[in-house]
């Protein structure tokens, strides 16, 4: 089930609160993987949202293999991020509540998954990162280069 066309189908373009799941998966080197979203033409971590039913980690685990092809563990807890506001280019505008795990990774290989959400995937450091999304991600980016864990925002 798609959560977000079930209650947009609801509540039109009004604000909303909106849960997410997502996070941080690095290579050797300690960059970090981003997505190039669909969306905003921006780089952002990936995730999604939780559909009904789903824990957080599930949710997590299941929209980072479709987006970039590989099945990932939950190492630890980056954060929850909550106190922060979107707004879509379709002009849906939402609370997004985001729980940002750190993972390993199980096994896969690296492939743009969902082409309607995802343009692209790349391992950056932390001196050369793109333009982000969104503040919520661009905070657990810091985060994680500042070693902070349990973040609560």
């Amino acid at each position: 089930m798609d959560y977000i066309k079930w209650i947009r189908s609801y509540v039109g373009h009004r604000e909303i609160i909106l849960n997410f799941a997502g996070g941080i998966i690095t290579n050797e080197k300690n960059e970090i993987l981003l997505q190039l979203r669909t969306d905003k033409k921006l780089w952002g971590l990936p995730g999604g949202v939780v559909e009904r039913g789903e824990s957080v980690e599930q949710a997590a685990k299941r929209e980072v293999t479709e987006e970039t092809g590989l099945q990932v563990e939950v190492d630890s807890l980056l954060g929850i991020y909550s106190a922060y506001f979107d707004t879509y280019p379709n002009g849906d505008k939402a609370q997004t509540i985001t729980t940002m795990f750190i993972f390993k990774t199980a096994k896969g290989e690296l492939t743009v998954g969902d082409a309607a959400e995802t343009l692209d995937l790349k391992f950056f450091s932390q001196d050369n990162l793109p333009q982000i999304a969104n503040q919520q991600h661009k905070d657990a980016i810091q985060d994680f280069f500042s070693e902070k864990r349990g973040i609560y925002r």
